[in-house]
């Protein structure tokens, strides 16, 4: 007989009575060697340049498919790249219970992410249609079988129309901010004539932000407007904020119990969200309008301004949690309470995991929406 801490050989002569059981002790732990979760993610983390047919997608691939699951994949919105779009939600502990189980593919732009040199005179960027083009050549590229995606704004645009031309390459969506309308001509005037160079920072300050948030919280406004400035190259930046102005109305139907059967919706569970102070309400809830009540859930998150992952991380990924929960995925993770408000004059209605579980209104009552048919779209406030 042969033994050491993980391996236990035994012969055909040995008995049970002369075997000696050794508890196993993990070779390294979190606080032995800080930062080993990080070091090993680091080691994990791979970054390609995928070529399509409309152009060339940055994409950073953290962790590994595993099995059948999907992969959690995101797309920015204007302004950003995946990094100031997303860091404050996938860095914050509580995402760790999910990074865990799943692989992240954050998908950019073409010449949206950091130190993209400027695009030639006369480059013909992409449709918002062609960019939701370049995501099955993604899929391919990894080898990934199917996602669950998490968009903001021009990026939730683009995973809608990609998961209603490839519905079996999409799981579900958590779309933040999506405005499923063409934009309208007199925004569109106002721009042309205002000259997109001038204002393009400040245009694009009122997309990501409301006026509350522009007139109170002077910091956050400062270090976007860094962002916008400095860590996209602003030609390029240009040409992505033309492209999303120059959106289509997305082609989505309600699917009415007796009517058109055949109605074009989005077939996978599809949590909306958006905060109660940000520019994109009217948007969102008119998308809620569009999409099949049985499928769909709008989170209206209290408190909150125009980039929920950024200004409540915590409350985010506790309803991506249960979210993911109600797909199927992570049955044993641990539902907590929502987390209380971290700033003075903040308030949050938290709830417990069983009516988290269930889907809550705002009115306290509880409804699933995921299984049955409802006349209209369970609204979750927190």
């Amino acid at each position: 007989m042969v033994q050491d801490n993980r391996t236990l050989k035994i012969s055909s002569v040995v008995t049970m009575d002369d075997i000696q059981v050794v508890e196993s002790k993990p070779l390294l732990v979190d606080r032995e060697l800080p930062g080993l979760r990080e070091a090993v993610q680091q080691l994990m983390t791979k970054e390609a340049d995928v070529e399509t047919p409309f152009g060339s997608v940055h994409c950073t691939m953290k962790g590994v498919p595993k099995g059948d699951r999907p992969v959690i994949l995101t797309f920015h919105d204007i302004g950003l790249n995946h990094k100031n779009c997303f860091d404050s939600l996938f860095d914050h502990e509580d995402m760790q219970e999910i990074t865990q189980h799943f692989a992240v593919c954050h998908v950019e732009a073409p010449g949206q992410h950091a130190e993209a040199t400027a695009f030639p005179p006369g480059y013909e960027y992409p449709s918002m249609d062609q960019l939701s083009e370049t995501l099955p050549v993604v899929l391919k590229h990894f080898g990934m079988k199917s996602v669950m995606g998490i968009g903001v704004g021009a990026g939730a645009y683009i995973l809608a129309k990609f998961a209603l031309d490839y519905p079996t390459m999409v799981d579900g969506l958590m779309l933040i901010n999506i405005n499923p309308c063409a934009e309208g001509w007199m925004n569109w005037a106002a721009h042309k004539i205002s000259g997109w160079a001038h204002d393009l920072p400040n245009m694009i300050i009122t997309h990501l932000f409301g006026k509350e948030e522009i007139h109170n919280n002077h910091d956050l406004i400062a270090t976007y407007r860094h962002h916008i400035l400095h860590d996209v190259n602003q030609t390029n930046l240009h040409h992505f904020v033309k492209s999303y102005e120059s959106r289509r109305d997305l082609d989505v139907e309600r699917p009415i119990p007796g009517g058109h059967i055949h109605a074009r919706t989005l077939k996978c569970s599809t949590l909306l969200v958006v905060g109660d102070s940000s520019p994109a309400v009217d948007a969102v809830v008119e998308c809620n309008t569009k999409l099949d009540p049985t499928k769909t859930t709008l989170l209206k998150m209290a408190d909150c301004g125009g980039l929920p992952q950024v200004d409540q991380p915590a409350k985010l990924t506790e309803a991506f949690k249960y979210f993911i929960q109600g797909m199927g995925h992570m049955p044993a993770a641990s539902m907590t309470r929502l987390h209380p408000p971290t700033a003075a004059g903040t308030r949050s209605r938290s709830h417990t995991a069983e009516a988290h579980r269930a889907h809550p209104h705002a009115d306290g009552t509880a409804e699933s929406n995921v299984d049955q048919a409802v006349p209209k779209s369970t609204e979750v406030s927190c």
